[in-house]
């Protein structure tokens, strides 16, 4: 039995059950229907230990795949930013990439005393679900819109619309450089907005070249290589990360051409090394700080919801189009 089938049965939102086993506030009405249901049905929340408002430490917990990404800095200064200025701090784990982490660092940050969780860029899996409706504490998701979860993401679909639009105006032979597809923002839904972008422009999406390449500078090298042999004509590359697109930049020169003049290339994210390489790279502006800061207000307004039910939020972001050299 989950958290979400007690407020099933309970006839209460997964807001007010969570209250109950940490102490938030609650009507005799619904603390005692609550309880009805856990009496009955031998209920605990997951074994995890249970933590009262007079003892919440202050601490947030902050699951991330990867240290070393640019984006996943700017979000954590976002955070750091609206913590700091509410007396919180946040405790850091990070998963390598290894998504078979996430649900034990969830775990074991409930047992930690954690006030709140907020999860980076994650992929949803039975496993990763489960674990959110067992949560007797907040969880934020940044990165990724998922039903049922409180959210912070960007707008994936029509920010690559547009800047592949911006390709084609410019281009004829247009590929694509994505990533694996479990992951629904970077690779699905960027996916979808530059076959709209095909669509739009009456080439169709069936038209499209694509490949796969893993967040890597490496990766975009090799995928691009690849695209350049078999197709030799290509004059534009749109690709899913800056990563991949400075990968693509220097293959492009690796293999006697030039940027723009042979091949435009376009990234997204706007990362610190997208103005340093030559030409500076034409990308999509995300705004990593203020996803951070938005996940950190969202979440502390759910850590101190009172007797008010607090509703799923999905906060969709803006974007910029940066136009520089490369295109």
């Amino acid at each position: 039995m989950t958290i979400k089938e007690i407020a099933e049965l309970a006839g209460v939102s997964m807001a007010a059950v969570s209250r109950y086993f940490n102490g938030g506030s609650l009507s005799d009405e619904k603390r005692r229907i609550i309880g009805k249901v856990v009496e009955e049905y031998s209920y605990t929340p997951n074994a995890l230990s249970k933590t009262t408002r007079a003892d919440m430490c202050g601490q947030i917990g902050v699951i991330v795949p990867s240290i070393h990404s640019d984006s996943m800095t700017q979000i954590m200064t976002g955070i750091d930013e609206i913590l700091k200025i509410n007396n919180y701090i946040f405790i850091l784990c990070c998963t390598d990439g290894e998504k078979e982490r996430e649900v034990p660092y969830l775990e074991n940050m409930q047992r930690g005393g954690m006030d709140g969780i907020i999860l980076m860029g994650t992929v949803m899996t039975p496993h990763l679900r489960a674990a959110f409706e067992n949560s007797i504490i907040p969880i934020v998701v940044t990165g990724q819109s998922f039903s049922g979860v409180s959210s912070v993401y960007h707008d994936d679909v029509n920010s690559m619309r547009d800047i592949t639009l911006l390709m084609l105006k410019k281009r004829d032979k247009v590929a694509y450089i994505g990533v694996d597809e479990e992951d629904e923002a970077a690779g699905l839904a960027r996916r979808r907005g530059v076959e709209k972008a095909f669509d739009e422009a009456g080439i169709g999406a069936d038209k499209l070249i694509k490949a796969v390449s893993s967040f890597t500078v490496d990766g975009g090298y090799d995928q691009t290589m690849k695209l350049l042999e078999k197709h030799p004509d290509i004059n534009g590359i749109v690709c899913a990360t800056d990563m991949i697109a400075i990968g693509a930049i220097k293959a492009i020169k690796a293999s006697g051409r030039h940027v723009p003049e042979d091949v435009s290339v376009t990234g997204v994210g706007n990362s610190w090394a997208s103005t340093w390489i030559n030409p500076p790279l034409t990308t999509v502006k995300l705004y990593f700080e203020e996803c951070g800061r938005a996940a950190a207000k969202q979440l502390l307004g759910m850590i101190d919801a009172e007797e008010t039910d607090v509703p799923i939020s999905n906060i969709k972001l803006g974007y910029q189009i940066i136009e520089r050299g490369s295109i």
